[in-house]
């Protein structure tokens, strides 16, 4: 079907055999994970078990809490895997081999030496990368912004790639096509803390949660207003890594201006069988509240809940005029304006307020342009775009890449 290039070397041995093809040898010596976001981390689900992951220390542990949180299957197999075709389910998961860096190492990968340097994007331990090669460097900027609440990361980067005078610069366009705006972390913050200051009514906010820049923002709103940010049990778990990273700034699942919300499942009596094996641990904290809480409290609450989540309000009951915060972008194709007209329903229903109050986490065009004339590569190969046409021009030499054809510099 053509979902994964088709690569000598590259893929695990058990998922060939499941196509009759014959064990190969590892093509590569690793593989470079700029960050956690699945867009760029699911697919490490098929990679061959033999080829090592480098990535940076927070983004292993936002790895390994979502493994934890989530449910197995063959494209969330990123820590480790189940040899298919899986004959006994309690059969031990192979581990993979990750290899994990702090910003100012270096790394020796083969006959390269690869530099990190951590840029901002709206995840933590997200790094940009320059590859030193016996022909020069090559740079891949990874997913970057500079309105976010480190910019000074992302220009310590293009500083950085601009001394290299790199052969190649691998560059992200997420959003090639909008021209500079006023957004920020700072504005969210302001906005989003208005609008709780001025309601007596419950808050919900659907924000990403491993957006931890957007996730210290509605917890410092909700302790400067007298509330508690009340958590679901998968948000539990992240947090249960991100606090074990000081650096993070990020309160423990236990903290006392957080609280864990238990949703009813299968019995509707809270029992422990209602719940999988890793929620089970949060079942017994303190601050773990049930749904009849939760409704009598709500005044007190800013809950982090998303339109997949809508159902816990049948047992929340929020008042009406009560408001929904969607800390998110906006729908930018059919399926999620079919979510997003879906989520407005049940908003009617509950006679809940919708407030819009975002700030991406990637470069606009005029801040990509500016950082690629400034690092000023001898060509530029624009990727995770749909527009890479638009970021020719920007230098002399851009190549657009096709899918499955190499790249010889």
């Amino acid at each position: 079907m053509g979902l994964l290039p088709d690569l000598e070397g590259i893929y695990r041995e058990d998922l060939l055999a499941t196509v009759g093809r014959k064990p190969q040898e590892p093509q590569c010596d690793g593989v470079l994970l700029s960050h956690a976001h699945l867009d760029h981390s699911s697919y490490i689900s098929f990679l061959h078990e033999k080829i090592p992951v480098y990535c940076g220390e927070t983004c292993y542990l936002i790895l390994h809490a979502l493994h934890e949180a989530g449910s197995r299957n063959i494209e969330s197999e990123v820590v480790d895997f189940k040899k298919r075709p899986i004959i006994d389910r309690k059969s031990p998961a192979v581990a993979r081999e990750f290899r994990t860096f702090r910003t100012g190492q270096k790394l020796k990968i083969g006959t390269l030496e690869v530099e990190p340097i951590h840029v901002d994007h709206s995840i933590p331990g997200n790094y940009a990368f320059i590859i030193h090669t016996t022909e020069g460097a090559i740079v891949y900027t990874s997913d970057v912004r500079m309105h976010g609440t480190k910019p000074e990361m992302t220009l310590e980067f293009i500083e950085a790639a601009k001394n290299v005078r790199p052969i190649a610069l691998i560059s992200e366009g997420t959003r090639i096509d909008l021209a500079r705006t006023n957004e920020s972390e700072a504005k969210v913050k302001n906005h989003c803390s208005n609008i709780v200051n001025e309601t007596g009514l419950l808050v919900t906010a659907d924000f990403n949660f491993k957006d931890v820049d957007r996730l210290r923002t509605f917890y410092t709103i909700a302790k400067e207003n007298q509330r508690k940010l009340a958590v679901t049990l998968g948000d539990a778990c992240l947090l249960k890594y991100l606090s074990k990273d000081p650096k993070l700034n990020v309160p423990p699942p236990n903290d006392d201006d957080i609280v864990i919300m238990i949703p009813k499942r299968g019995t509707g009596r809270y029992q422990n069988e209602d719940y999988d094996k890793n929620e089970r641990q949060f079942l017994t904290f303190q601050n773990a509240w049930a749904a009849e809480r939760l409704s009598k409290n709500q005044r007190k609450l800013i809950t982090h809940l998303s339109f997949y989540s809508m159902g816990e309000f049948i047992d929340i009951k929020p008042e009406r005029g009560s408001t929904f915060i969607h800390s998110l972008s906006e729908p930018f194709n059919e399926e999620m304006l079919i979510d997003y007209g879906r989520l407005h329903n049940w908003l009617k229903h509950f006679g809940m307020g919708f407030v819009q109050s975002h700030a991406s986490g990637h470069a606009t065009g005029d801040e990509i342009r500016e950082m690629v004339r400034e690092i000023n590569p001898s060509v530029l190969f624009p990727i995770h775009t749909e527009h890479p046409e638009m970021m020719k021009g920007i230098i002399d030499n851009t190549r657009i890449v096709s899918y499955g054809e190499p790249v010889i510099l």
